[in-house]
């Protein structure tokens, strides 16, 4: 579409849009309009010099739904911000999120998207990688699109027991295991996508282990092929917006020892229908 209210630029074939133009502290109601039909049509989108507080980097992403709290992840509740995860590393803390993934699969209603800002960056590395799953799904051949188009998948966040306080590790408890379709289909778009991912797809529903394990690993090898993905580099203040329900993403273990800081607000998906 034409865009009046802000400049949008791909980044690359498949899927991610540079936003420039807004105050994403003050953003009207035409621009708002236009920056939600640009996310869905680019999955990904960026923003840069984005100095807002964190009151305002989530009164944003409120308005494109209910505000998430992660079972685990509430390292600014004390402050008033339980919705905040923090996403922090240097040489004494590791990195997270570094392997693909969409967020909080395992629950019943996985996110719609998330809104991640970039506070404190690495002056090179720490990158983030987004990749398509529209186009994972376009690129597999007809006979695996009808065999996957049938199948359920078990997703299980009980990984996260091992950080949680024991009042958490009883929310985790009745939020850590769901079921979604292989195939997902957007509810908006109307398109299909793969929606399994290696962080917390654990089985193939009606499948032997063996068999789940091998379709597992191919399709988890297969969303990583480069033409699938963009790649975004961060600098204080950028912003990035995903769409969880069609992409996957990852941050680079390529600087390990740089501080590095993002600050995380989701937002409350659907369930998913294949």
């Amino acid at each position: 579409m034409a865009y009046a209210h802000i400049q949008v630029e791909p980044i690359a074939g498949a899927l991610g849009a540079e936003i420039a133009g807004v105050d994403l502290a003050s953003v009207d109601l035409a621009q708002f309009d236009e920056i939600r039909q640009a996310f869905l049509e680019n999955q990904v989108v960026f923003f840069r010099d984005q100095d807002i507080s964190i009151d305002e980097h989530k009164a944003f992403a409120a308005r494109f739904g209910e505000l998430h709290v992660h079972p685990v992840l509430q390292q600014l509740k004390d402050q008033g911000h339980p919705e905040v995860v923090v996403l922090e590393s240097d040489g004494k803390r590791p990195y997270v999120a570094d392997r693909w993934h969409s967020d909080v699969t395992f629950e019943e209603k996985p996110p719609l998207g998330s809104v991640l800002r970039g506070r404190v960056v690495p002056e090179r590395g720490g990158d983030t990688m987004w990749a398509s799953m529209y186009a994972a799904y376009e690129g597999l051949s007809d006979a695996m699109q009808r065999l996957l188009s049938g199948l359920e998948a078990v997703h299980d966040g009980g990984g996260f027991h091992a950080i949680a306080t024991e009042d958490q590790k009883k929310d985790l408890a009745s939020r850590q295991t769901a079921s979604h379709p292989v195939i997902r289909t957007h509810p908006e778009s109307g398109r299909k996508g793969i929606y399994v991912n290696s962080a917390f797809t654990k089985s193939i529903v009606g499948m032997k282990p063996a068999e789940s394990k091998a379709l597992l690993d191919f399709i988890c090898g297969h969303i990583e092929t480069p033409d699938f993905q963009c790649r975004f580099r961060w600098r204080t203040n950028s912003i990035a917006m995903w769409d969880n329900r069609c992409t996957q993403h990852r941050v680079l273990r390529d600087n390990l020892a740089a501080h590095r800081r993002m600050e995380r607000v989701t937002i409350i998906g659907d369930r998913p229908a294949a």
